[in-house]
Parts: structure tokens; sequence; C-alpha cells
């Protein structure tokens, strides 16, 4: 694999590490429908490369992934179905990887990116980062199997408020809820990158199949609704994504204005 700039992110193995990176910085790592595509077909091929024993995702410049980008969804429609499909194969290959996954939140992680973030086996976030279920915000609800991940997290009450207020969540709230697995101060030089780069260096050297067995374990353990949920929000947001509400919220956040619901 090399980098991959023209499907917005990048993509390189090194030392049995697949780092994978949202590289749009100047739509702070929104990803679009062929990203997500392309994305998802990378997660899956490093879980088949004997080579690779590690995935990190994180993104480039200040965000990790702010979610879906409505400039260009308003620019290229797409069925909703089809957008729906593609961010659920993205996080089922996250879960299913045979590999550990290990999310490196560098800043802000929103929309489907949070789903991204929590589907990873580690995460890990610089104290600049933050979470953020907007989805409310533009007449959606949460997809990418937020509605699991989160609750599975940090229970049903913060999860409500969440997605139901869309509010944000600080990296230092993000630990000390249990959201992430732990999160380290910007100002500390390169502490972040030590932080990851340790963690990886320590399962990249450990037994491949036992700790493809112990995720599987775990996963069934906490996240065994996450299909149910998947299929949920694939039927809830197809229709929201056509109704008057979305079209609203998504005109108001391009135009930097208040939505004004019916």
């Amino acid at each position: 694999m090399t980098a991959t700039a023209e499907t917005g992110f990048r993509s390189e193995i090194t030392d049995g590490v697949l780092r994978l990176t949202f590289d749009r910085p100047k739509r702070m790592n929104a990803i679009d429908l062929p990203t997500m595509t392309a994305f998802a077909a990378a997660v899956r091929e490093g879980g088949a490369d004997p080579r690779v024993r590690t995935i990190v995702i994180t993104g480039s410049g200040r965000a990790f992934c702010t979610g879906a980008d409505l400039a260009a969804a308003a620019l290229n429609p797409a069925d909703p179905k089809v957008v729906m499909d593609a961010a659920t194969s993205l996080i089922r290959a996250i879960t299913s990887a045979p590999v550990p996954v290990i999310a490196a939140v560098n800043g802000p992680a929103a929309g489907v990116g949070v789903s991204i973030a929590l589907a990873a086996d580690l995460t890990y976030a610089a104290s600049s980062a933050y979470f953020l279920l907007s989805f409310v915000n533009i007449g959606l609800m949460p997809d990418g199997g937020a509605s699991a991940l989160v609750p599975a997290a940090i229970g049903r009450a913060r999860a409500a408020e969440m997605a139901l207020l869309g509010e944000r969540v600080s990296a230092e709230d993000a630990e000390r809820f249990g959201l992430v697995s732990r999160t380290v101060a910007d100002d500390a030089f390169d502490a972040f990158d030590a932080l990851v780069d340790s963690v990886v260096d320590r399962t990249s050297k450990a037994p491949r199949r036992a700790l493809e067995l112990t995720k599987r374990a775990l996963n069934a353990a906490t996240l065994d609704r996450l299909d149910a949920a998947l299929e949920l929000e694939n039927t809830g947001q197809a229709e929201l994504l056509t109704g008057d509400d979305f079209k609203e919220g998504a005109m108001a956040m391009l135009q930097k204005r208040a939505p004004h619901f019916k």
C-alpha cells in the first residue's frame, strides 16, 4: 500500500504497522463517500495482510475526523442507502479486523468520526481533542454504530446527553467517562506520539492469534447489539437524509447560521 491522497487518506506499512491517516486538513478531515469506501477497503486489506500486526488510524492537521463532508454531499448527492452502507462497512471493517486497531485522536472527532474512533480497540486522545455527536443539530440521528458504541463505553445516561443534546465532550471528560483509553496533554513535547508508539510497539510484538481471539471475545461481550444498532440507524438515517429538517440543518451549517426546524 502506498500514499493515496486522491482518496482522502494516506496509507503506509512500516515494521508491521499499517498507518491510515485522514488527509483532508482543509476540510478538518471531513470524509465523503469515496473516502469512506476506500478507507474500509484499506482496513480490510490490512487485516488480511500477514505482514500487518497493528492498524493505526489518525488524522492530519488539527482534526481526527469531523464526519461527513456536507459540502461534498451538497455538490454530489448520493443515494442515502449507499452512504449508510458505506459507513456500516467501515465500522464493521474496524471491529472485525483480526489485529488491534488503535485510534490516535489528534484533534476533534465529530459525527461518524466518533464512531470510527470508538470502533477501534484502543483509543487515545490529545487533550485538545473533543468528541461531538452533532447529528441532532442538523436534523439527523447518530450513525456508524454510535448508538451502540457510545453507551457501551460510557453508559446510557451520558450517551443520551451526547446524542440527544449534541453536547461536546472534551478529551479530559472523555477519559473520565471511559470513552477513551487515555488522554495526553498537548503541551507535553511529543508525548501523544510517544504514547501511541509505545502501545503500537507492544501490540506489534504480541502473539497475533491471541490478540485476535481476545478482541473477538471483548467485542462479543460489549458490542453484541452493534449489528442491531447499525440496522436501526441505517433505516432511520435513510429517512432523515431525505427530510426537510436535514435540508435546513445542512444549509444552516454551510451558511454558518442557526437552523430553523419546523
